[in-house]
């Protein structure tokens, strides 16, 4: 077994120990909101969106970006599940503002192994069979940060699925402070109406 794999086992029947009533909390969320985020380990929407368990969905995947699979995820917290408001939440330092669609695919292209990057750019460092699939998908990466909130919070209020009367904010959070900045144009762009 894995040392990580220990740890994480370990943690759950810590977990399980202390888990109280968690097990009565309804399926939609009790404060009725989402937010669509970043994958990256440095964000815990939990603490720096006051969440308990039970309170919201949280979306998450590279660059909290509107990808189609996000979109659905929005679409049935609203239709199914009630939530009344969105968040779209990216961050500073965000490791999709790192590389294009270009450069992960020729990446991919040259190998499966994980890849390393330095004052240059990423390179990869193993060897072994690459693949071709890479260049059939939108990577959705960040050239800056404003300008991909503001296009994430366009395109879900304009997707014919997403209702009007949902407001969707837009908010970059900082990796030094932990402050949530609103991005105004984002915000205004995704006014219910």
């Amino acid at each position: 077994m894995s040392q990580v794999l220990t740890e994480v086992l370990s943690a759950n029947h810590a977990y399980v120990e202390n888990f109280g009533d968690k097990g009565d909390l309804t399926i939609p969320p009790a404060r009725r909101f989402a937010i669509l985020t970043c994958m990256d380990a440095r964000l815990d929407p939990a603490k720096f969106a006051g969440l308990a368990e039970g309170d919201a969905h949280v979306i998450r995947n590279a660059g909290g970006r509107a990808s189609d699979d996000a979109i659905r995820s929005l679409v049935i917290s609203y239709k199914l599940l009630g939530t009344r408001e969105w968040f779209v939440i990216h961050h500073t330092n965000c490791g999709m503002e790192t590389f294009t669609d270009q450069v992960i695919r020729n990446l991919l292209a040259n190998s499966l192994k994980t890849a390393k990057i330095d004052e240059t750019g990423w390179h990869d460092v193993g060897s072994g069979r690459g693949s071709s699939e890479a260049e059939f998908i939108d990577w959705l990466t960040i050239t800056e940060q404003a300008q991909s909130i503001y296009a994430d919070v366009k395109r879900i209020r304009f997707h014919p699925l997403v209702p009007p009367e949902i407001p969707i904010y837009g908010y970059l959070y900082d990796v030094k402070t932990g402050k949530l900045i609103e991005i105004p144009e984002a915000t205004q762009v995704g006014q219910a109406s």
